[in-house]
């Protein structure tokens, strides 16, 4: 059964705590985390890029010199792809990128995820996540002391505004509450910092 170091808010560690078998003990499924991430991705595209084709593009009506005898290759417009100021071939067009994924392969992309992280031993479990006030330089500090002074993503049990606060400037760290976690936000980690009431929701919800 994978376990996992407890710490407390002074940056020691306490203890330690095992981790759920069903969430944080599976074979990593590559496929499902690929196609969550892939969605992920492909969700945060806006579309709207637009270009002019040949026939949106303006002038170029009059065929620019006669068909045969003047030596120059054939043209039919001055507004085709191959001419300054021509129109672009095959122009993308606003479109929707979107696309939806099933539940269940949400659900496994994150148990995927969870479980790639155990096995890397890049779980961090506090026990008791929370900061009295916003300040970013201390979080930073705690941050630094349990070795997730890199990329990280904070799991807390709910939303917790000084947590947040605390966290926002950091480069590469990323708050969430437990019941909204992104298999995106947690592959890109490299370490998950995860409060213990956290931790129970999570594989309370996803065992």
């Amino acid at each position: 059964m994978p376990k996992a170091n407890v710490y407390n808010m002074a940056g020691e560690v306490i203890g330690e705590v095992e981790l759920s078998e069903a969430v944080f003990g599976i074979e990593p499924n590559v496929t499902a985390m690929h196609t969550v991430v892939r969605n992920h991705l492909a969700n945060l595209r806006q579309g709207t890029q637009s270009a002019l084709t040949k026939a949106e593009v303006s002038g170029g009506g009059i065929k620019p010199w006669r068909q045969k005898g003047s030596g120059r290759a054939r043209q039919g417009s001055t507004r085709n792809p191959q001419w300054t100021h021509g129109g672009v071939a095959f122009a993308p067009k606003p479109r929707d990128y979107s696309f939806s994924v099933n539940r269940k392969v949400r659900s496994l992309a994150i148990r995927s995820a969870l479980s790639d992280k155990a096995r890397e031993q890049s779980v961090i479990v506090v026990d008791g996540l929370h900061m009295d006030e916003a300040k970013t330089k201390t979080f930073k500090t705690f941050l630094d002391k349990i070795g997730a002074d890199k990329k990280a993503v904070v799991i807390t049990n709910e939303v917790d505004a000084n947590v947040v606060l605390s966290a926002r400037n950091i480069p590469g760290v990323v708050t969430t509450p437990a019941h909204i976690l992104s298999a995106y936000d947690l592959v890109n980690a490299d370490k998950l910092v995860v409060d213990k009431a956290a931790l129970e929701k999570i594989q309370e919800v996803y065992a």
